[in-house]
């Protein structure tokens, strides 16, 4: 890690803070250890992912597997991995989790129709950044406004993340 990590327990100032992330998160994870570093950050960070993460219109599965795509793009194996256990809680499949390491998404890839655009989303807005409108009138078709914005967010949000690990190499 670039950033040293604050040990919980270790910072009595940060005892409330490391309270609500356990509270949210069940540990404080390398990531978080990092992110008190900058309690302003760690607290906006958490109001922001848990919003994203917990109180999302998405699907579970479609939620999981766009941040499992963010990961594979961005290079963050970290992410990946410590997402795989929500898109299995999520109901993914092996082979749909492992479908998601494929780039390009295989057409033989094992997802819904709606998994499929997310994922293209995905792909579109983590490696091109802009969406082309054809792509997003196949979102506007699968998902209405409120799933849009959770979607474009959750992609988004997780694009932030990865390239904060990969950054700081947390989790090498």
């Amino acid at each position: 890690m670039r950033i040293a990590p604050i040990a919980p327990g270790t910072r009595p100032e940060l005892a409330p803070q490391e309270e609500r992330i356990l509270t949210a998160r069940g540990r404080i994870s390398p990531l978080y250890q990092v992110l008190l570093n900058s309690p302003p950050i760690a607290d906006g960070w958490e109001q922001m992912l848990s919003a994203v993460r917990n109180r999302s219109s998405l699907p579970a599965d479609v939620r999981e597997l766009v941040i499992l795509r963010v990961a594979v793009l961005n290079r963050a194996p970290y992410e990946f991995e410590a997402h795989v256990p929500h898109a299995r809680a999520a109901g993914a499949s092996e082979a749909l989790i492992e479908a998601m390491r494929a780039v390009p998404l295989a057409d033989a890839a094992p997802v819904s129709e709606s998994q499929r655009v997310a994922v293209r989303l995905a792909d579109a807005m983590t490696r091109d950044i802009e969406v082309p409108d054809a792509l997003y009138e196949q979102v506007q078709a699968c998902f209405g406004p409120q799933m849009q914005l959770d979607l474009v967010a959750t992609i988004a949000a997780y694009n932030m993340v990865s390239r904060l690990l990969v950054a700081l190499q947390i989790g090498h």
